[in-house]
């Protein structure tokens, strides 16, 4: 699986033509208790890909007030510090109510810690050990709305999927799915985000929401990422 696109068959984000404006630069927040990590990141963020790194931080206490500030398009956050876990610390911002899409980035490559990324709804789950060009290439795939997991983890994801109902159970639960369901499941497994889907079937973008919630729901899946893996498998298996 290529980092540039980050789940089987996800198509590319590159731009149509050289004459169209390009797009304002994503807004990034990084936390990370890890000096030289961090500093690294933001320093290749910047220079390499032109991203905004509006802020860069230690301390996860001081993280809500930051978005609520900042309003970054998207949080990459480390899974291990020590004065709270990044998933405590994301359970946090849900409930004040902040949406921000959030991508993992950790050493951990637990099949433990990936499943409860995917249940809190993370966007995508890095690797530090990965070369530094895939993730940058990520982070800006997940900035534009794209799911992204790192390819040592997709093998562990194929096993969660394996040994959760929805194997088991697979055509029943996709003769669950209501037409426009299943188109947006097709679109999920091109890791493509809720305002593209919207824009794609000319519909609004909280029904595409909607959609997608009664889309996991059914499946018995709890995030994006399991979502478009089980239909790219059950594509192959004769979804379509």
């Amino acid at each position: 699986m290529n980092v540039g696109a980050p789940l089987p068959g996800a198509r590319s984000t590159a731009a149509a033509g050289t004459e169209a404006a390009a797009p304002p630069a994503p807004r990034l927040m990084l936390v990370d208790d890890h000096s030289l990590c961090r500093t690294g990141l933001t320093d290749l963020l910047r220079q390499r890909a032109g991203m905004d790194v509006v802020a860069a931080l230690s301390d996860p206490e001081q993280v809500i007030a930051a978005l609520r500030e900042k309003r970054p398009d998207l949080l990459v956050l480390d899974l291990r510090m020590p004065a709270m876990d990044g998933l405590t610390l994301l359970q946090r911002i849900r409930a004040e109510g902040l949406d921000t899409p959030t991508v993992i980035l950790t050493m951990s490559d637990s099949e433990a810690d990936f499943a409860a990324a995917l249940r809190a709804g993370v966007r995508g789950y890095l690797l530090k050990d990965m070369e530094p060009e895939d993730v940058i290439a990520a982070i800006g795939n997940a900035a534009r709305g794209e799911l992204v997991v790192a390819p040592a983890m997709t093998p562990k994801l194929a096993q969660l999927l394996q040994s959760g109902p929805g194997a088991r159970n697979r055509g029943d639960l996709l003769a669950s799915l209501t037409e426009r369901e299943r188109q947006i499941l097709e679109h999920l497994a091109r890791g493509e985000s809720n305002k593209t889907i919207a824009r794609a079937l000319d519909i609004s973008h909280d029904t595409v929401k909607l959609h997608v919630r009664h889309i996991l729901a059914k499946l018995n899946l709890s995030s994006r990422v399991e979502a478009a893996v089980f239909a790219v498998e059950a594509r192959v298996t004769g979804m379509r």
